[in-house]
């Protein structure tokens, strides 16, 4: 069996140390995102798995799956429900830590009623590619080596590919750049952290202080005129549902696309 890239001890206790209160902005904006689409949806849900338990508010009456917290504690990619057991599954902003993410998107399919709605938002492409930039740069300049720091993203570009491999029908995946303003590195290392987002890598080393600090030097460079750096957040949103007789068979191979409007409303 190939090892887990990252290491779910670690995992969990990324969020347990959590302070989604303070630092959880990135992930409410991923809800936030998943409730407009849905409110185009002329349907009503009344089995929903929220898988991460983002949603809060949002949707009450799910039942929140979380490594730590929620109504069912779990994993992503272990879900452990029957399948057919809900109408709508839902995640915000956690499937980006998941090693096997074509294994979660075949739960999620499989946990789906017949005509079911799966809807998430993740982070992935270049998010935090300043980051990652600086971090490589001072690593190789003061030890001369290479070390994982940051996790490795989903290519958005393959989301549509995922779901469909997953075996989900009129498969969509949109792509968002949010942009973040920080006044130095630590900040934005402060909101990693509050998110749960801290390196849980299964391959993974100590960082040196010199390193973060030269690493910090170059990421206070990027500095606007307004003194703050900038970073660019990719965000990935997969919509698909389950197969059922009645949906639209999709069209030919390479002879068109199904665009999110039609995807989310044509099952009325």
């Amino acid at each position: 069996m190939a090892q887990d890239i990252f290491n779910r001890r670690a995992r969990r206790a990324h969020a347990r140390r959590a302070d989604l209160g303070r630092h959880g902005f990135l992930r409410d904006a991923l809800a936030d995102g998943i409730a407009d689409r849905l409110s185009v949806v002329r349907r009503d849900f009344t089995r929903v798995l929220d898988i991460g338990g983002a949603m809060g508010a949002r949707l009450p009456g799910a039942l929140r799956l979380g490594l730590t917290h929620g109504d069912v504690i779990g994993e992503e990619d272990r879900l452990p429900f029957a399948d057919a057991s809900f109408d709508l599954v839902v995640s915000a902003g956690v499937l980006q830590g998941v090693g096997d993410l074509p294994g979660a998107l075949l739960l999620a399919r499989r946990v789906l009623a017949p005509d079911g709605l799966f809807v998430a938002s993740f982070f992935a492409g270049a998010t935090l590619g300043e980051v990652r930039a600086d971090l490589l740069a001072a690593e190789i300049a003061l030890t001369g080596r290479v070390a994982a720091r940051t996790h490795p993203a989903v290519d958005p570009r393959e989301g549509g590919a995922l779901l469909q491999r997953a075996g989900f029908a009129l498969p969509v995946a949109d792509i968002d750049t949010l942009t973040v303003r920080y006044d130095h590195l630590f900040a934005l290392l402060a909101d990693v952290r509050g998110m749960g987002e801290g390196n849980a890598l299964t391959q993974r080393a100590p960082l040196r202080r010199d390193v973060l600090a030269d690493a910090a030097a170059r990421f206070a460079a990027r500095a606007g005129p307004d003194g703050r750096i900038a970073v660019n957040v990719d965000v990935v949103t997969l919509t698909g549902w389950a197969p059922a007789p009645s949906q639209p068979q999709p069209l030919a191979r390479g002879s068109g696309k199904v665009s999110l409007a039609r995807a989310l409303n044509s099952r009325v």
